[in-house]
Order: C-alpha cells, then structure tokens, then sequence
C-alpha cells in the first residue's frame, strides 16, 4: 500500500468571511459612543450636586486665611519631621546591628527624636549574653549613655530567655 501525495498550495489566501469583524467592529463602536455618553450625563450630574450643595465656591469670594494657631500647629509638626529625619538614623541602626550577637534577638526598637533618644526591647538566651550586648552597645560611638531599663526572665518559655529593654541616647 502506498501513501497518496499530498500537495499543499501554500500561496493561496484563505479565505474568510468580512461580515463578523465589520459587525464586531460597529457593535464596539456603538458600545463606546453609549458610555462616552453616559460619562458626560454623570459628570454634569456631579456639577449639578456640587453646586446646589453650595461645595464650589464662587470665583469672587476670597478664600480665608487659615488661623494663626493652625498655623503653628503645622509649623511645629514640620520641624519635628524635620528633627526626625535629620538624625543620622542610618549609623544609629548600624551600630545597633553591629552590637548584635547569636545570643541577642531585637525586638522592637523605638526612636524619639524629640528627646534623641533610643529604646530597644531585646530577648537574650542568658543574663551574660545580655549584658555583653549591653557592654557593645555602651562601645558604640554613636551611642551614649546606654542604661539597662528593664528585665525579665520568660518563664513561660521553655529556655527562659531574657526580655530586656534599653534606653540609649543619641550623640
């Protein structure tokens, strides 16, 4: 038995019907005019609203002033952002991590710029690995004044780890 030829016209176009994509086409572009009008009303519902609720203030009356404490207010809390993203935040957690130990886990850490201060709460496996985490801290050069605050043996824990906390100020 032998397998017929097959021949394959490469070069004739293939040959579809126009209809569904014209229909296709008319159906979307009757569909885009529908919501571009929709939008229109919407908007001009939204004018309407706003106007009769009195929120659009009119071009000739001028704005007031804000008062003079409200002012105040937002100066005061721009230069404490300012305070606080001017202290060198980036040597400070450098010297943090560089005090840390296998044997010491930070927990939370918490700045205060206003008073440029440090609180650290930590968790040490033993009392000598907490105060030798204490005694690197005390060594950093952008640290001062580094006070154990508080301790507390987990006895809830079955390793009964230390939780510590630590108040250091700012050079």
């Amino acid at each position: 038995m032998r397998a017929r030829r097959v021949e394959l016209d490469y070069i004739a176009p293939v040959r579809r019907p126009a209809w569904p994509g014209l229909l296709l086409l008319g159906v979307s572009l009757a569909l885009s005019v529908e919501v571009g009008l929709r939008y229109r009303d919407a908007r001009q519902e939204v004018v309407r609203l706003e106007s009769q609720a009195g929120l659009v203030l009119p071009a000739d009356r001028p704005t007031r002033a804000p008062p003079k404490e409200r002012l105040d207010e937002q100066a005061k809390s721009a230069e404490a952002v300012v305070r606080q993203l001017t202290l060198p935040w980036a040597a400070v957690i450098g010297a943090i991590e560089q005090a840390a130990t296998r044997d010491v886990a930070i927990l939370q850490l918490q700045p205060d710029a206003e008073q440029r201060l440090v609180r650290l709460t930590a968790e040490s496996r033993n009392r000598d690995a907490m105060f030798e985490y204490l005694k690197r801290l005390g060594s950093a050069r952008e640290l001062a004044n580094v006070v154990l605050v508080a301790h507390q043996v987990q006895r809830e824990d079955p390793q009964q780890p230390i939780q510590f906390s630590v108040q250091a100020s700012l050079k």
